[in-house]
């Protein structure tokens, strides 16, 4: 067995770099007249429909388009190229192991290539003639991956037949470039699909994203034969922005799934197994040997973090080639399920979508959410709190996760460790909504609802759609939509939704404001969405409705304790703190 073990071992990854690993910038590269730029412009030309349109309802089930991008992925290979290359040659070099249906170039930390062949045959082809690289004071472990490096023979003669790429940017809009565009919109409508189609993920990041779970899986089928890495999360539920993590879940059920039924007879065979107390410590076991895989063998992959400990185990580390952020888990099936709700929701409707980025946006611009954890409103309650609103609304423009209960099938009907998790998978059979409400006015009744909603006494519920009395004490309770018993935001603090609440009832002023005097679009004045992201704005409108209230006893001692607050020794302090309350 030892022997067995080593002879795995040496199949394994190039040993990782330990360099300390910054979030790249990705730019994707692309040669006009090429199938990239083709069908590049093609799905910019999709995505402005599909945003555009109302109703619009996608045909393929989420767990048929799951497949098909995981079949794609295993066709596709990544290469990381010398800086200066002839394009035009290196897809005649690649071609002779088969035709090419796409590819796309991208830079971090280097020139790298995603090449999807047409058929899978070409991968190993290609693996046939890569060759171990030599190295001179470091030894390298063979593993024939789909992760390769491109040197030239002769770089010289390359320099001068250079083909004509351009870069375009792939990441999302800075401040001012978000808030130019949103100043130049015709309609608050107008802004709200701005800002979605500056944000939302690329085809080419999606490709990217299912590609890097790809290249894991192979690793870990080193100790789990026909196991499988699926993304979740935001990178699949339609709601994730340009540069979030990339969230992973390693699957081990499909690996029993694959010999039910296929004995006969008598007999019964099983493999033999160790055992464990418990599902928690098979799980943690798993991980770590994962994890440690990872950061010995893995390339590319660097900061490893093991997290067993936590409420749902994790291994965290970089994936420099991708430039993604990557949380593995495993075990953890209601993820999955969670993340195809979204998707459904998120296609029933366009202005979904809209919505969710927008509140997501102006969140972040206020610190109402962070990406560290803490006592803050995360992305996934706000997105619960979209829907709920959304479902509240005559006629309702979502249907409760009940009303799809009933709609599902035999072959929906779905229990994950006891929770019943029922929901009807085809959108072709989900009436569309006919609530005709604008994107503005569902923006500003928004901020109306949850600025005068009850939260000291309700809950949020999107199963059924209505407000209910909060069963703890928690300062803002979302029901989970699955395991009924947790609440999502139980990490939210009294003055984190304190904040919440007066940034929503101040936001609502501002559009009432709007719709009274309302600059021109070429005055380049922050206007409707545009004047909610900036919080220098907010706190202005903040601090003139409050001097209006107060009375003048209240004033002359606030004018006191300014003028004591300018003096040398507190420049700094006060400073300091007008610099952070206007950081977005």
């Amino acid at each position: 067995m030892a022997a067995r073990r080593v002879g795995m071992l040496a199949r394994l990854l190039l040993c990782a770099q330990r360099s300390q690993v910054l979030r790249p910038t990705h730019r994707l590269l692309s040669c006009p007249g090429t199938v990239a730029a083709d069908v590049k412009r093609e799905e910019q030309s999709s995505r402005s429909v599909e945003t555009d349109s109302e109703g619009r309802t996608p045909k393929k089930k989420f767990s048929e388009l799951q497949k098909e991008r995981r079949e794609q992925a295993q066709r596709t290979v990544l290469i990381h190229c010398p800086n200066k290359i002839s394009e035009k040659k290196f897809l005649k070099y690649l071609s002779q192991h088969g035709p090419i249906n796409n590819h796309f170039f991208y830079e971090s930390f280097g020139l790298y290539a995603v090449v999807e062949f047409c058929q899978k045959e070409s991968v190993t082809s290609l693996q046939n003639i890569t060759r171990t690289p030599s190295m001179d004071t470091e030894a390298a472990i063979p593993f024939k991956s789909r992760f390769f490096n491109l040197k030239m023979k002769n770089p010289s003669s390359q320099t001068s037949e250079q083909s004509c790429i351009q870069c375009s940017n792939h990441s999302p809009p800075s401040s001012k470039k978000l808030s130019e565009l949103l100043c130049y919109a015709e309609s608050i409508d107008d802004q709200l699909n701005t800002l979605l189609k500056e944000f939302q993920l690329t085809e080419e990041d999606i490709k990217l994203r299912y590609l890097t779970c790809s290249l894991i899986e192979d690793i870990a089928a080193a100790y789990f034969l026909d196991c499988t890495v699926r993304p979740f999360g935001s990178s699949v539920n339609s709601f994730g922005k340009l540069g979030c993590d990339l969230d992973m879940f390693l699957d081990l059920d499909e690996i029993g799934k694959l010999n039910t039924n296929k004995t006969s007879g008598n007999f019964l065979m099983e493999f033999q197994v160790k055992s464990v107390p418990s599902e928690r410590v098979a799980t943690q076991k798993v991980l770590s040997v994962i994890g440690e895989c990872l950061d010995h063998f893995g390339p590319g992959c660097v900061g490893v973090q093991k997290i067993l400990n936590a409420r749902c185990p994790l291994v965290r580390f970089s994936h420099q080639a991708s430039g993604f952020q990557c949380d593995l888990t495993t075990n953890n099936r209601i993820a999955l399920k969670s993340s195809e709700l979204l998707y459904i929701y998120g296609a029933l409707d366009s202005r979904v979508r809209a919505m969710v980025f927008s509140i997501r946006c102006w969140a972040r611009a206020h610190s109402l959410t962070s990406s560290i954890p803490g006592s803050w409103i995360t992305n996934f309650s706000l997105t619960m709190m979209v829907i709920f609103f959304l479902q509240r609304r005559s006629p309702p423009i979502l249907p409760t996760l009940d009303y799809l209960k009933t709609l599902a099938d035999a072959e929906d009907k779905c229990i994950i460790e006891g929770h019943n998790c029922t929901f009807i998978r085809d959108l072709n059979r989900i009436k569309p909504s006919g609530n005709t409400e604008t994107l503005e006015s569902l923006l500003k009744e928004f901020f109306e609802y949850f600025g005068n909603f009850a939260f000291n006494k309700n809950s949020i519920n999107i199963r059924q759609g209505r407000e209910q009395n909060k069963p703890e004490s928690s300062p803002l309770h979302i029901q989970n939509p699955f395991e009924t018993s947790l609440n999502i935001s139980k990490n939210v603090s009294q003055s984190q939704l304190q904040k919440f609440v007066d940034l929503a009832r101040e936001s609502a002023w501002i559009l009432s404001q709007e719709d009274k005097d309302r600059p021109s679009p070429s005055s380049n004045q922050p206007w409707g969405l545009a004047a909610l992201l900036l919080p220098s704005v907010v706190n202005s409108v903040s601090l003139a409705k409050k001097k209006r209230k107060k009375p003048a006893s209240e004033r002359i001692k606030n004018l006191l304790e300014s003028i004591k607050s300018s003096s040398p020794e507190n420049d700094t302090n006060t400073n300091g703190k007008r610099t952070v309350s206007t950081q977005a």
